[in-house]
């Protein structure tokens, strides 16, 4: 099979390229035999009844026809795709335009498609054929797929490929690594395969060796709001190669409302296919957490918007805090707080891999006291009690939902009730007009008050925690943050330093009056005193 593989993978006269051209000399069968006349693989024509060459011929026919080739590659019915008989339908029309594109008049101007989508409709799937459809039907086919971070690549569009390659009909035609995908013909390694590259700023010029004259060059941006201006630039340096297949997919959630992928829905449409896939209207999503996010959101909010509807939110960046912001507050140097008031705040767990967070807030200084994960309500209480009576807080605020309502039952019952305050971030903003919930409104506070200046600990930790909150606007256009549900599904962690520096901000209290330092007197001061 590997032999047949190897010497089916050649190409013709015809730009050296697709197998499955239009009959006379560019037919699969007749390019075949050339290849193994002149090549080492004699082994082909010996066995052209066979079932490897039959499969040979039939995926040499869909060299233009990237549906028909998932159609005829993947077991439909069977095992993992038991409940499927084929791609689904919006996948089945993206597949299609690429054959139309290629078997018309356009075929050598560059195909570019962009997809805006709501979260797992299954476009890593559509990825993933898409490569193996055109690293099987052209020799020296050349891909390259880039996300907007390494994670991304590594956790979910590589892993995604690797197993429809597993299921493909000819899944020992290729090598499938990590980092990349070669045919197995000795000596064609380097001209033959797919790369995943993270992309980067600093790194523009992995992006700029696309050109594959004569041949077919398949560029793939994954989450492609996120990918800098820069790379774009540089991808579109691969359209000039002339009689040469060229198809660039751009897929992602539409987070950003600037931006090249932004723009490909916008003054760049008539350069751009352009498809826009809401979640609800394709099988297999979850749709019991969609109508939780509709009841939580609105299905008008932007956070909706961007991950159902596949439409672009009505803002700007979605990143509530620019990152810029928080990296100067972690050279800051606060002065003059120390007669200012002290807030401790307590951002309590909820769950196993959250961390309950200790800090004071202080004039402009931030402080992290403690940090703790597994503790339970009773040991947590005994902590905070223990910086209650060394700090000497003028008020102590503790995040009421959830478990946190035991921390403050315990503290309560112990006598420290003096100066403690509940927090509920679902309880409605004092400002309702701009904030969609009390914890949207103190998360604006804290960015008003880091955007002033403020000394925050120097670490990456807290930095992550303030820069990963995303934002949107609910139907009524107030700021509404997304959920920590949502961050973690998005790979990011709770982001539970930013939440206790912002509870910090729910309080306005006045410094309580500093004792006057007790005089000590010795027998006879009051008497030599007086006589001066």
């Amino acid at each position: 099979m590997e032999q047949d593989a190897q010497a089916w993978g050649s190409g013709g006269d015809v730009h050296g390229q697709s197998l499955g051209t239009d009959g006379g000399e560019g037919s699969a069968e007749l390019e075949l035999g050339r290849r193994s006349e002149s090549d080492d693989f004699g082994a082909l024509e010996e066995g052209e009844g066979s079932e490897a060459q039959e499969i040979a011929n039939e995926i040499a026919d869909c060299a233009s026809d990237p549906y028909g080739f998932a159609l005829f590659a993947y077991p439909w019915g069977e095992g993992e795709l038991v409940d499927a008989e084929g791609p689904r339908p919006w996948q089945q029309t993206i597949l299609e335009h690429i054959g139309q594109h290629l078997t018309g008049s356009s075929r050598f101007q560059p195909c570019q498609v962009a997809v805006s989508s709501g979260h797992g409709i299954g476009k890593s799937a559509l990825v993933a054929m898409v490569i193996d459809w055109a690293m099987s039907t052209c020799e020296d086919c050349k891909v390259v797929v880039t996300a907007n971070t390494g994670t991304q690549l590594a956790t979910k569009t590589v892993p995604e490929v690797s197993k429809w390659f597993r299921l493909s009909i000819n899944t020992d035609w290729f090598d499938v690594h990590a980092t990349s995908i070669k045919v197995k013909e000795k000596g064609r390694e380097g001209l033959w395969r797919t790369d995943f590259i993270p992309w980067s700023d600093y790194n523009t010029e992995a992006f700029a060796g696309l050109h594959n004259k004569g041949k077919r060059i398949l560029l793939i941006f994954d989450e492609a709001s996120a990918i800098a201006d820069a790379i774009w630039a540089v991808a579109e340096g691969a359209l000039t190669d002339e009689d040469t297949e060229i198809i660039w997919l751009a897929f992602g959630n539409p987070t950003q409302n600037t931006g090249r992928f932004r723009e490909c829905f916008g003054k760049n449409k008539h350069r751009w296919k352009t498809f826009q896939i809401d979640s609800r209207t394709v099988e297999g999503t979850n749709k019991e957490q969609i109508a939780k996010w509709e009841y939580d959101y609105g299905d008008d909010s932007d956070f909706f918007r961007v991950r159902v509807r596949g439409e672009f939110p009505r803002a700007g960046s979605s990143q509530f805090i620019p990152s810029d912001i928080v990296a100067s507050c972690r050279k800051y140097r606060a002065e003059g707080y120390a007669n200012l008031p002290k807030i401790l705040s307590v951002d309590v767990a909820r769950f196993g891999d959250d961390q309950t967070i200790i800090g004071i807030r202080q004039g402009r200084k931030l402080t992290i006291l403690a940090r703790y994960r597994g503790k339970d309500t009773v040991q947590v209480a005994q902590h905070v009690i223990e910086f209650i009576d060394e700090h000497e807080p003028d008020a102590t605020i503790i995040d009421g939902d959830g478990i946190g309502a035991g921390v403050i039952d315990t503290l309560n019952h112990r006598g420290y009730s003096k100066r403690l305050f509940e927090f509920h971030g679902g309880a409605q903003a004092n400002d309702g007009a701009a904030y969609f919930n009390r914890r949207a409104e103190c998360w604006g506070l804290m960015r008003d008050w880091l955007k002033e200046g403020a000394e925050i600990p120097d670490e990456a930790e807290i930095e992550s925690d303030l820069t990963g909150v995303q934002y949107g606007f609910s139907s009524k256009q107030q700021i509404q943050l997304e959920r920590k549900e949502d961050m973690k599904k998005r790979g990011l962690s709770s982001p539970d330093n930013g939440d206790m520096l912002a509870m910090s901000f729910a309080v306005k209290v006045i410094a309580k009056p500093k004792k006057e330092p007790q005089r000590l007197t010795y027998p006879g001061e009051m008497a030599q005193s007086w006589m001066g």
